[in-house]
């Protein structure tokens, strides 16, 4: 039996939620951090003639890290603050973002006041600093091309994770270079020729083995020929046993004393296994400058005062011509043209735009000073004292509370956003911490527990390090009664091996 097939048009009522466009660009500039805004202030500054800058933002906060009203500020009453603070919310909600912030790595951090330096200078790109070097040497066009193609596929490590074959095939289709190996090998001797050593390795041995010849060829290790042959005897021979540290195995293969395995593990230890950071914060990493959101002061008293770091950012107003433009054509509505009429709309949209366009600005800072006040208020033995396991737990959820925001909103705060302290300069999702709760009903922060079991392990004897079930014990000792699993899950988190990887 033949099938028919019918087309049916039905009317279906739908309720749809849309972001407006002011929503969608405060929504925007609140996740930017300041060098970005910056950006994006002087964007707006060249698209709209009706936007104009006059002068610096100045600082209204007050010493208790509130926000002052100033004369002239569209905020004038604490109703309209609301009603613009509820319009983004709802933005934001509307958007699902959820209480999730990503996890800050402590390992980031060398010690509670000791930070990892930031570079403000140099921002030049590792990749850049290879090409270089390729710039320097004498090589055909053929060659140049097919070296920068093998930089390019370098890892964030340095190290070169592809297989000749897959590049021989990505050269000949996308770039039109048909390379055979031995092409592909000779380029990538001259890239392993490259500072710093070890780079365009294709594994980790291959990697420590390049930087020990390197040693050699400069004179590092002259006279020491018996050094030199130990180690590369390890690396090439007993690799495998020198990553599980099984140095009992490579002392009797060998015949070396105590004394000469603690010599040849203090020299392979200097050797990088990431040559690609070995050039620099900015370069290996990739990293561009950092900028701090909020300038966080704390007296010797013990008394706290922040406010925001306005940088480049112009005080922004609209345009007095476009105004006494729109006042003028209104006053003679009756008696325009269509030219006259079209210059109207012209005006009427380029002034509301640059209107809405500061009114975010405001609302952003109104947000950035609620957001910083309620994290102080609840970390404040950390921002005087700068010792990390004072940091509460504290989510998404608590600084919501305080402030009367949406959670989405304060993701977005805490998201590419600096601080900077007397301790140094921190991430904002670093002050965010979950929490445990111990059988008995007490709850502590996880990166308290973390810091102590840090210092356990630390402090252990390295000739025979704790396992998990020791350390267990030992952290109960110290007040922080945990199951062995969650130490097995800190210690992971804190990028510490196993007791047995941790023998020396």
């Amino acid at each position: 039996m033949a099938q028919e097939q019918v087309q049916l048009q039905t009317q279906k009522q739908q309720q749809v939620q849309r972001l407006s466009q002011q929503q969608m660009l405060q929504v925007k500039l609140l996740e930017m951090p300041l060098t970005e805004l910056e950006e994006s202030v002087n964007a707006e500054l060249d698209d709209n003639p009706a936007l104009e800058s006059g002068g610096e933002e100045t600082d209204d906060m007050d010493t208790d890290g509130s926000a002052e009203q100033t004369e002239g500020d569209d905020f004038d009453t604490q109703q309209e603050r609301e009603e613009r603070q509820d319009a983004l919310d709802s933005a934001l909600e509307r958007m699902r973002s959820d209480d999730e912030l990503p996890a800050y790595d402590s390992r980031q951090q060398r010690n509670n006041a000791d930070y990892e330096e930031i570079v403000y200078g140099d921002t030049v790109s590792f990749i850049d600093k290879l090409n270089e070097q390729v710039g320097e040497r004498e090589l055909t066009d053929r060659q140049r091309d097919i070296l920068e193609y093998l930089i390019g596929s370098l890892d964030n490590d340095g190290l070169l994770r592809k297989d000749l074959g897959s590049i021989s095939d990505e050269l000949a289709i996308y770039h039109g270079i048909d390379a055979t190996a031995g092409e592909l090998e000779e380029a990538l001797k001259i890239l392993q020729d490259f500072d710093p050593a070890g780079i365009g390795a294709r594994t980790l041995q291959e990697c420590l083995l390049l930087q020990v010849d390197r040693k050699v060829e400069n004179g590092e290790w002259a006279g020491d020929g018996k050094l030199y042959r130990c180690v590369r005897t390890i690396l090439a021979d007993y690799f495998d046993a020198f990553t599980k540290k099984h140095w009992d195995k490579i002392q009797t293969a060998l015949s070396l004393s105590d004394h000469q395995v603690e010599t040849l593990q203090r020299e392979i230890r200097r050797l990088n296994p990431k040559p690609g950071a070995s050039m620099g914060e900015t370069q290996g990493r990739n990293l561009q400058q950092i900028t701090p959101d909020f300038i966080i002061d704390t007296e010797d008293d013990g008394t706290i005062t922040f406010s925001l770091n306005h940088g480049n950012l112009p005080e922004l107003h609209v345009s007095p011509a476009f105004n006494e433009m729109l006042a003028a054509y209104r006053d003679n509505k009756a008696g325009m043209n269509r030219q006259e009429k079209e210059a109207l709309l012209y005006a009427k949209e380029k002034v509301d735009k640059a209107q809405g366009f500061i009114e975010a600005v405001k609302l952003r800072r109104h947000t950035l000073q609620v957001t910083m006040k309620a994290i102080i208020d609840i970390q404040r033995r950390f921002f005087q004292d700068g010792d990390e396991a004072d940091l509460k737990p504290m989510i998404l959820k608590d600084i919501a509370d305080r402030t009367g925001l949406d959670i989405s909103t304060i993701s977005r705060v805490s998201n590419i956003k600096y601080a900077q302290t007397r301790w140094g300069i921190f991430p904002l999702r670093f002050f965010f911490s979950d929490s445990y709760t111990t059988e008995d009903g007490e709850e502590m922060s996880t990166r308290k527990i973390k810091v102590a079991l840090k210092e356990v392990i630390g402090q252990e004897d390295k000739r025979r390090p704790l396992s998990d079930d020791a350390l267990a014990k030992v952290m109960k000792e110290k007040g922080f009664p945990i199951a062995r699993r969650t130490v097995a899950k800190y210690r992971e988190q804190l990028g510490l091996p196993v007791a047995r990887l941790r023998k020396e």
